[in-house]
């Protein structure tokens, strides 16, 4: 293996960049580099991103990217922004292969992961991207370009002083609006009432958006989410979990 290829997935954890945002959830300034902290990149996961990021990974542009070319079909593309170790999101595109599945992560250790899972499941209706996903959807998906967006579990930042660091904001919500296909959908889940409160407020608040419940809140965990390791692990705690799915007018 050339060097290049060795240091490929190490390079990606020293680089993967963050962006900073005003206190709505507007893109402050340009993004930095930062080493992440959040574990090491195992072998198994650093080869598995070296050896197969030519199948599985997306690399930012300036440009949209052509789906249609990266998957070689029309069929509707879900984009799943943060899938942590990504075992759910692939069993999800293996599951449904009359769809294409794009994962947004900034952990290299989860895109490594996720990679490898599946090269085992041999799904071939996924891509990865290692990046800040606010430049992606600012820069590389076009206007009515997604059929679906799935925001699983992300960080709820609960202390009261940093909720305005919560993914889910008014201009957040709007950008995803616009990348939304007629009837394409938002589906959410979190583990944290606070944070499902919220996103109930600010989904509600978008009137692009109606609201699939039937009491206009939360629906049941649907069959076709898979659970993951860290909410079977609530719920052995007895967390609750909310699940939010909207769809575009």
């Amino acid at each position: 293996m050339s060097e290049t290829q060795s240091t490929f997935a190490e390079h990606k954890r020293k680089t993967v960049e963050t962006a900073e945002f005003t206190e709505d959830g507007r893109y402050k300034r340009k993004i930095r580099s930062f080493v992440l902290r959040t574990g090491r990149l195992s072998d198994f996961q650093k080869n598995a991103m070296n050896e197969n990021w030519t199948e599985y990974g997306l690399e930012y542009q300036k440009t949209p990217f052509d789906f249609v070319e990266i998957f070689g079909n029309h069929n509707p593309v879900i984009l799943e922004i943060g899938f942590g170790m990504g075992k759910s999101l692939v069993e999800m595109a293996k599951q449904n292969p009359n769809k294409n599945y794009v994962g947004i992560e900034v952990h290299t250790p989860g895109v490594g992961a996720c990679i490898a899972y599946a090269v085992e499941k041999n799904v071939k209706n996924l891509r990865v991207i290692c990046h800040d996903a606010t430049e992606i959807l600012r820069d590389c998906i076009a206007d009515n370009a997604l059929s679906g967006l799935q925001l699983f579990f992300p960080d709820p930042w609960h202390k009261a002083k940093h909720h305005k660091r919560r993914i889910v904001q008014p201009h957040f919500i709007a950008n995803i609006v616009k990348r939304l296909q007629v009837g394409g959908f938002i589906h959410m889940a979190t583990d944290w009432e606070n944070y499902a409160e919220h996103m109930l407020e600010v989904l509600k608040n978008t009137h692009e958006l109606r609201n699939t419940s039937a009491d206009n809140n939360y629906i049941p965990r649907p069959d076709f989410r898979p659970l993951t390791k860290f909410e079977q692990r609530g719920h052995r705690l007895g967390h609750g979990v909310w699940d939010l799915y909207f769809i575009k007018n």
